[in-house]
């Protein structure tokens, strides 16, 4: 069964958000990032991943929100088959995020990425990434 793995929030400002989770929820702090696309902060409870992240672009954040706006940016979930999981995500009218993949240099056929592999549309115009390789500072699939 997938499992919730990963969650990540769009910030103006990485360091105080970061530090909010970190002083009232005990998280701890797996990375600290700066790539191409964002800057931020990969947090842990040593099950799920949180990310906080302040996007470089509009390309990488999806133009229908873009670099500027905050709030629970999309939802991670580790599966067990990458392939069984597109045939349902299909099945229930989802398509892949093509535009933030290509952008991201991700969700090409055949590759593996750690932290993400493959963005989908989801309800309520909330993104969802699917991998099987899970994220950092995550306990695997049980």
């Amino acid at each position: 069964m997938p499992k919730i793995k990963h969650i990540a929030l769009s910030t103006q400002d990485v360091d105080k958000t970061a530090k909010f989770y970190i002083e009232v929820f005990g998280m701890k702090e797996i990375a600290k990032i700066d790539s191409p696309g964002a800057r931020g902060y990969y947090l842990s409870d040593g099950d799920l991943n949180l990310a906080i992240l302040n996007f470089k672009n509009d390309a990488v954040a999806g133009v229908e929100r873009g670099k500027g706006w905050s709030g629970i940016h999309h939802i991670g979930f580790q599966v067990e088959s990458l392939e069984a999981i597109t045939e349902r995500l299909k099945a229930a009218g989802s398509s892949p995020r093509d535009d933030i993949n290509q952008a991201l240099g991700v969700g090409h056929a055949g590759h593996r990425y750690g932290n993400v592999e493959v963005k989908y549309t989801g309800p309520d115009g909330v993104t969802v990434d699917v991998s099987e390789t899970g994220w950092v500072g995550t306990s695997g699939l049980e």
